[in-house]
């Protein structure tokens, strides 16, 4: 048998494809990692890895060691998904985009919480997409286009584009009503990582009705959804905003959307995913049933239809 160890290091410095990574991921050093890397490569008696400027990649042996690695690693998780059945079923964790998160998903929680006090809710927010062969997550939402491999994907809910802006930022003037209210006010830019291509630019939005702004381009920028509806509620410029992102802020009154016409559809939209054939406990089931329910209360005019 391979050291477990340093069989354990080499499949996540080989899905990683980088010992750095690993290191990061298994919380040990990148000394650690090559130690373990080099006593697994004894134990084979070859190289297992070709060392590049900035990474790794696995050498023919390497690879048909991995396929095996990759599937013993996976049935060790689900051996401890079976070991900790009671706790899970007390227990959800869930992985999604901090604007997500912090606009539409923690806003929500308090009323699961009510409902079920004693299920423990734990909440990844980052930008990385969930490794599920590498993490104890239970589920993730995904906005983007659906179809992920190996992946049991549900449509949660669509998305579209709305123009917003605090109230105060109309003070003292006519409200504007189309597009061409628009030219002379500041303008806010959403950079997000996750951006959808048919999600559109200012210039974008602008050409599509048939005006020109030159300087479209201008104003504030943000790497994140939920700072352009934050600096929007914060009179700082009008933002082409996510409208499930915008809506609690709507209805609270600290964003309106000022036009008449009507939202953009985008194609990209919000998906419950997890590995196909995987069982849940209470506890993730009544988590799905309660985002669903929230899905559908929360905006009725969304399709959720999958």
């Amino acid at each position: 048998m391979p050291p477990f160890v340093s069989l354990r290091v080499f499949e996540a410095a080989a899905r990683s494809g980088s010992f750095a990574r690993a290191a990061e991921e298994l919380g040990i050093s990148a000394g650690a990692v090559s130690q373990h890397i080099r006593s697994i490569e004894e134990f084979a008696g070859q190289p297992l890895f070709r060392r590049l400027g900035r990474g790794v990649e696995l050498t023919e042996a390497g690879k048909s060691a991995f396929a095996h690695a990759s599937a013993a690693m996976a049935e060790m998780l689900q051996a401890g998904r079976a070991m900790r059945s009671a706790l899970r079923g007390r227990r959800i964790s869930i992985s999604t985009a901090p604007s997500f998160a912090s606009k539409w998903l923690i806003p929500r929680l308090s009323q699961f919480q009510e409902l079920y006090p004693d299920t423990e809710v734990r909440m990844s927010a980052d930008m990385t997409l969930t490794d599920f062969a590498g993490s104890d997550m239970d589920l993730a939402i995904r906005y983007g286009p659906g179809g992920y491999e190996g992946l049991h994907c549900e449509r949660l809910m669509t998305e579209s584009v709305i123009v917003v802006c605090s109230p105060r930022l109309l003070e003292g003037q006519p409200g504007p009503k189309t597009a061409a209210d628009l030219i002379s006010l500041p303008l806010i830019h959403d950079d997000a990582p996750e951006r959808d291509p048919s999600c559109p630019t200012w210039n974008m939005w602008f050409a599509a009705r048939g005006l020109r702004r030159a300087d479209a381009e201008r104003g504030l920028r943000f790497n994140q959804s939920s700072l352009a509806i934050e600096a929007a509620i914060g009179g700082k410029g009008l933002a082409l905003a996510k409208r499930q992102l915008a809506l609690g802020d709507i209805a609270e009154g600290r964003l309106i959307a000022p036009l008449t016409e009507g939202d953009a559809p985008v194609n990209f939209a919000y998906w419950l995913v997890w590995p196909r054939g995987r069982r849940f406990e209470p506890a993730q089931l009544a988590f799905l049933d309660w985002l669903r329910a929230q899905a559908i209360e929360g905006d009725s005019a969304a399709d959720h239809t999958a």
